[in-house]
């Protein structure tokens, strides 16, 4: 008899701790869930599809940019149609394309090509600068927003916000930039600054943290290095930033997961602190 009397009493704890628990879930509103936070594909550059996704499920990551070690170039349209359904499957969203990198008129059709069957209304580009006023027109043929990646100091091309934008005020407006917030500090820049003085031309958003501000920074879990995240996250607040904020980790390529998920649990938290 005692030994019912203690599983029914169990049982209905159980029972009543769940109801109060989803009850609070229901209408707790967390700061995290003010930003769509994501992933960027390049952070499980050694892992096929199938084992990305497993990763993001147990992270309960929802969003992704696709690279095209994940999504070949010369895929099919019935094989992108497979790719996106494996991709709903697992609930997330691919929500953009790249960085695709184009040094000719070809490299440049082909990524145009490519978006179009996947789909997409935007992706990410890192064109060659005197490319630039032929993909303006595939911009416009094709009525597609393209992102501009900064690279920091590690290349000559586009370091910053402020270089991209000196090559595009007069181009489509359609281009804008993918701002890299790890290349930014490494750059020298002020990632703050570069947010508010670029806000209607940035349609996506890289971040990670760095061990310094130089060309010799790496990048390190969130929260241990030099970025000042808190106040990014005050900013893309203030700036009524819509877009996605992925996380491009490119530390411990073989093993990312631990770092990975560390780095998107101290950015929720810091969302949720910051609200």
């Amino acid at each position: 008899m005692k030994k019912i009397n203690f599983i029914t009493l169990f049982s209905a704890a159980a029972l009543l701790l769940g109801t109060c628990t989803a009850s609070a879930q229901f209408v707790t509103k967390h700061g995290s869930e003010d930003f769509k936070i994501g992933v960027a594909g390049f952070s499980f550059r050694n892992f096929n599809i199938d084992e990305t996704l497993k990763m993001m499920k147990q992270m309960g990551v929802k969003y992704m940019s696709v690279k095209d070690f994940h999504l070949p170039m010369n895929s099919t349209t019935e094989q992108m149609e497979a790719f996106k359904a494996k991709l709903a499957a697992a609930d997330v969203n691919g929500y953009i394309l790249g960085p695709i990198y184009m040094n000719s008129k070809a490299d440049a059709d082909r990524a145009f090509e490519y978006v179009k069957r996947y789909g997409a209304d935007i992706f990410i580009g890192v064109p060659a600068y005197e490319l630039l006023p032929y993909v303006n027109e595939k911009i416009k043929e094709y009525n597609v927003r393209m992102a501009i990646h900064t690279h920091g100091p590690d290349t000559q091309t586009f370091p910053d916000a402020a270089d991209v934008m000196a090559h595009i005020k007069d181009l489509d407006p359609r281009i804008g930039i993918c701002i890299d917030l790890g290349h930014t500090a490494r750059f020298g820049a002020s990632c703050v600054n570069d947010l508010k003085k670029y806000k209607d031309r940035i349609y996506d958003i890289h971040i990670k943290d760095e061990t310094e501000a130089s060309k010799a920074g790496q990048t390190w879990e969130m929260g241990r290095g030099i970025m000042d995240i808190p106040a990014i996250v005050k900013t893309l607040r203030k700036i009524g930033y819509t877009g996605v904020v992925s996380l491009e980790f490119e530390k411990d390529g073989k093993n990312p997961l631990p770092g990975v998920a560390e780095s998107i649990g101290y950015l929720r938290g810091v969302c949720d602190a910051t609200k």
